[in-house]
């Protein structure tokens, strides 16, 4: 089964940079895509990004023009880096694979962007 793992989360003041990485293990046959939601304190998991196998990239309105999602396929890892963040940035960000027939989510990893 695949499994995913997220790291590079922590605190940041506003106007700094995190960049954030997911680790992918397992079976990932049927791949679609992989991508980034964040879901803040009381709130709805929300799309920051995704990148599909054939490289497509897909923004929130929200980060546009703030964050990259990147991947480096012989790490089978995927990441998101981040410029110039806001307080409301702040939220539990989520890595997923997108397998076709099926959703597969990371453990997360905290993202608190505080002065």
């Amino acid at each position: 089964q695949v499994q995913l793992e997220e790291s590079g989360g922590g605190l940041v003041q506003p106007g700094g940079s995190l960049r954030l990485s997911c680790a992918v293990s397992g079976n990932m046959k049927g791949i679609n895509a992989m991508g980034w939601f964040r879901q803040a304190p009381g709130g709805r998991r929300d799309l920051v990004a995704t990148i599909t196998v054939a490289g497509r990239r897909n923004y929130g309105d929200s980060v546009k023009g703030r964050v990259t999602i990147a991947r480096d396929n012989a790490k089978n890892t995927v990441y998101l880096q981040m410029n110039n963040m806001k307080p409301e940035d702040t939220g539990f960000y989520y890595c997923n694979i997108d397998l076709g027939t099926t959703f597969t989510w990371g453990q997360g990893t905290q993202v608190t962007v505080s002065s």
